[in-house]
């Protein structure tokens, strides 16, 4: 699908946001596209590193999930990283205080726009220019400028990550929003009507047609097969959200770059969202000439050996195999771990599949403590 994007790629006009303050970074709105014909404003962090005279540092724009706003202890978190960054309010709301990282949706205001998440399955018969995807595109495009604008930054070297609801707006923007290099959801994926928490839940009370329309029109897997930037996938075994099928499906998708994390039973929420170490090492390896992730180079079964070959610039340490024996829901099937051969000189990892096992996939840590996964293989159901 093409979007009209004319225009959201220059550097949009903002206000300060002087009752929203916090330690080393800057509170501000800026504007948006509008909505049922009234102009509408995004709030945002914004914070830049210390830089030296004529220096140059990468972006990061960062988006939150379902129960949260822009955080931020995230933007600083980036910035000593020797990023700048931007965590936006993708749902028109701002940070309450004290700030709350998971739960109710913060306090909206009144240029908010259209209300975000699960609000938006009731809107898919509004003008597609007045729905929340539209305008959640439209906000990370201005965001983008906005970051790219801001002195040393390298408007070249701009990234995104997101965690939940943030980390399906990734797998959107990654195919939409051009000038970004590279794209790190969090948990979120596409195919959302395949098997989802919302696919057991939510769609099943709305209208076919509701559920046929939003799926057409907001599911990341309409736009990653145009995402041709380099892609870290990170999620759990187990997640409740957006399970491994689906996210199987969704990273099979985009023609660039691919690289998963996936650890046994990661939990869901913001902190534990932008903890992992392997997402400022992408970030680092793509945007500031940093060593790069372990990438994986074939791999296969032979008989009942489930094998891997990884290049790897840093130092492998230890491997593993993770599987399950269940069967049902994706969600509830618990994977177990077990150690894996690993030759640390030439990559390669294997290991000998426990009896019945049904689904499995290797990992490899780097001496960074960053995981690298090959994709599962379903061997039963």
């Amino acid at each position: 699908m093409d979007w009209d994007l004319v225009g959201l790629d220059q550097p949009p006009r903002t206000w300060p946001a002087t009752e929203h303050r916090a330690e080393g970074v800057q509170g501000l709105f800026f504007e948006n596209v509008p909505w049922k014909g009234k102009p509408t404003r995004v709030f945002a962090w914004l914070g830049l590193p210390d830089l030296p005279a004529g220096g140059a540092c990468p972006g990061m724009i960062l988006l939150h999930g379902g129960g949260g706003t822009a955080f931020d202890a995230w933007v600083r978190l980036w910035n000593r990283r020797g990023y700048a960054a931007i965590a936006i309010d993708q749902c028109g709301c701002v940070p309450e205080s004290p700030e709350v990282q998971d739960g109710v949706p913060h306090a909206r205001h009144a240029d908010g726009g259209p209300p975000g998440w699960d609000a938006s399955f009731d809107a898919v018969d509004d003008p597609i220019e007045d729905q929340w995807g539209y305008h959640v595109i439209a906000a990370v495009s201005r965001a983008r400028a906005l970051l790219a604008a801001q002195p040393g930054v390298d408007a070249h070297r701009i990234g995104v990550t997101g965690i939940s609801w943030g980390g399906y707006i990734t797998g959107i923007v990654a195919g939409t929003v051009p000038g970004l290099a590279c794209a790190i959801p969090v948990y979120g994926c596409g195919f959302l009507g395949d098997n989802s928490v919302w696919n057991d839940t939510v769609f099943p009370t709305k209208p076919p047609h509701a559920v046929a329309r939003w799926l057409a029109l907001w599911d990341p897997s309409v736009y990653l097969p145009s995402a041709d930037l380099p892609i870290c996938w990170v999620s759990g075994t187990n997640d409740f959200a957006y399970p491994l099928d689906s996210l199987q499906k969704s990273y099979r998708l985009p023609p660039g770059e691919t690289t998963l994390c996936i650890r046994v039973e990661m939990p869901h929420s913001h902190a534990d969202g932008w903890a992992p170490a392997e997402i400022g090492v992408f970030a680092d390896s793509h945007l500031r000439g940093g060593m790069p992730m372990p990438r994986l180079k074939r791999h296969g079964i032979e008989g009942d050996l489930l094998w891997a070959e990884f290049d790897a610039a840093q130092p492998l340490v230890s491997a593993e195999i993770n599987f399950t024996r269940a069967l049902g829901q994706w969600q509830d099937r618990r994977f177990n771990r077990l150690p894996a051969e690993l030759d640390p000189v030439t990559g390669r990892v294997q290991a000998t599949i426990p009896p019945n096992t049904t689904v499995c996939f290797l990992n490899v840590f780097d001496d960074r403590g960053c995981v690298a996964s090959t994709p599962h293989r379903v061997l039963i159901g």
